[in-house]
């Protein structure tokens, strides 16, 4: 079974940066497709980054331009680099395929302060 495990979320000022990492217990070139998702308090958990074996990513419109996402084949870790961080950030960011085939992680918890 594959299992996932992301980190390095945190408490973060507005306007700051961090970089979250996803480490898979498997090889992640099996999916093609491979994604971060946020669920904000309160809200259901919702697709925000994807990007492909080819390296072809892919944005909602509400962190373009402010987060990029990258995978590391080679070490089964996908990344998602988040700079100018906003209140509206804040809530637990999970990783897995586009569409989600593996059993969920636990999340990092990201905490934007204003």
């Amino acid at each position: 079974q594959v299992q996932l495990v992301e980190s390095g979320g945190g408490l973060v000022q507005a306007g700051g940066s961090l970089r979250l990492s996803c480490a898979a217990s498997v090889n992640i070139f099996r999916f093609q497709v491979m994604a971060w998702y946020h669920q904000a308090p309160g809200k259901r958990r919702e697709l925000v980054a994807h990007i492909t074996n080819g390296g072809f990513t892919n944005y909602v419109d509400s962190i373009k331009g402010r987060f990029a996402i990258s995978r590391d084949n080679a070490k089964n870790t996908v990344y998602l680099h988040m700079n100018n961080l906003k209140a509206e950030d804040t809530g637990v960011y999970y990783c897995n395929s586009a569409p989600s085939s593996a059993a969920w992680g636990p999340g990092t918890q990201v905490i934007v302060s204003s």
